[in-house]
């Protein structure tokens, strides 16, 4: 087992499992125990454990977290409070002996939020969702007495009231996801919900923007008074960026090479990754007047503090340049599209927009009707003059 000073850097660009061997240990030089295990099977993250001796002097193992889901800062820590808390006599095998069963109530709300906050940036959605359909159904349930049938007949009942099939599936994926929870945790013995069906609607909608719509769309972007929210739809547009990554962009993730760099916690795929900024990303930096000024690129001058939403000023906008059923998240899909069209690969678009799957990537290669209409036309010149036509 290799032991080295581990590294940030190092946990964010892990070495690959040796061919044959299933697991690989990386044992840190700073904190005495700390290892992060590295599997075949999931190589573009490890975990991190505290290798520590039990009451019986014996070998045991505690996982502390994903890399992907915490700092190294943060593990050491945690393995050192850990330690402390051995040396206590604190045992983490042990299960605290429950005089009566948790209901999914409590144990969401004393277990489970707790956990997400530290590991979840989503964690408000779970809180909303058990408020609004969960708790009245399943609050005082149990969580040795949740049943399969009860959870299907749930999913069927959020359909007939009128929620999508995707949306109706966000549920049982989350009674699921806080079942696996209680399992992981010793509160019950087995998941009952680990097999149950999905609508698994097919959701994918294509919202492009012709040509016509893409003119008049930057006519208003170019020329509206509202500068700012002006500024950030091109960002978005011209960079594949995600709305959230935008909001977030500090001057100091932008370097001298025309790189724009997006912090691990703030990547949809907890990934650290760089956008190029091409020509008109940059005169859009030029144009806003605050560099140097403040921390964030795009701030409301009136507040001082970065913006934090834009929907109502997207929505004026939209109608302004005619468009109807257009969402700001559109103008990524909008970028891959022109990106594809003027005949870069999938695989350049999936770097570009940070995709880990070029399955997702696929969903955004819309190709415009005369970009297929040439690709076809290609082959002509190969085929000849057949003679009778």
């Amino acid at each position: 087992m290799p032991v080295l000073q581990l590294t940030q850097a190092l946990t964010q660009s892990l070495p690959k499992c040796p061919e044959g061997k299933g697991r690989i240990e990386l044992c840190d030089t700073g904190v005495k125990g700390l290892y992060i295990e590295v599997r075949a099977t999931t190589s573009d993250s490890g975990t991190y454990y505290l290798r520590y001796k039990n009451e019986q002097k014996k070998t045991a193992h505690k996982k502390l977290g994903l890399t992907t889901e915490m700092t190294l800062a943060e593990a050491r820590t945690t393995a050192k409070q850990l330690k402390a808390k051995l040396l206590q006599g604190y045992n983490p095998k042990e299960v605290p002996k429950q005089t009566t069963v948790t209901t999914f109530a409590l144990f969401f709300e004393s277990q489970y939020l707790p956990h997400v906050k530290q590991h979840n940036r989503s964690w408000k959605n779970d809180e909303q969702m058990f408020a609004t359909h969960l708790r009245g159904v399943f609050g005082d349930i149990p969580l040795d007495k949740f049943k399969k049938a009860d959870a299907q007949r749930f999913h069927a009942k959020l359909m007939e009231q009128g929620l999508k099939p995707a949306t109706c599936d966000h549920y049982l994926k989350l009674l699921r996801r806080i079942l696996n929870v209680a399992v992981d945790w010793e509160a019950i013995t087995a998941n009952p919900l680990a097999r149950v069906q999905l609508f698994n609607a097919d959701n994918r909608l294509e919202r492009y923007l012709g040509e016509d719509d893409l003119g008049r769309l930057l006519q208003v972007l170019y020329s509206d008074g509202n500068r700012v929210v002006c500024n950030i739809l091109l960002f978005l547009l011209t960079t594949g960026a995600r709305l959230g990554e935008a909001l977030n962009a500090k001057w100091c993730d932008i370097d001298d090479n025309r790189q724009w760099r997006i912090p691990q916690l703030q990547s949809k795929s907890k990934k650290q990754r760089y956008i190029p900024l091409n020509d008109v990303a940059m005169k859009v930096l030029c144009a806003v007047d605050t560099k140097n000024n403040y921390e964030h690129i795009f701030v409301n001058l009136g507040t001082g503090e970065r913006y934090r939403c834009i929907k109502k000023a997207w929505t004026r906008l939209r109608k302004e340049a005619g468009l109807s059923n257009i969402r700001i998240h559109d103008l990524r899909h909008q970028y891959a599209s022109m990106l594809v069209n003027e005949g870069r690969s999938l695989y350049e678009v999936q770097q570009l927009l940070g995709h880990s799957d070029p399955k997702v990537t696929e969903r955004y290669a819309h190709l415009a009707p005369s970009t297929l209409q040439q690709a076809a036309n290609s082959v002509s010149p190969r085929l000849g003059q057949p003679s009778g036509i």
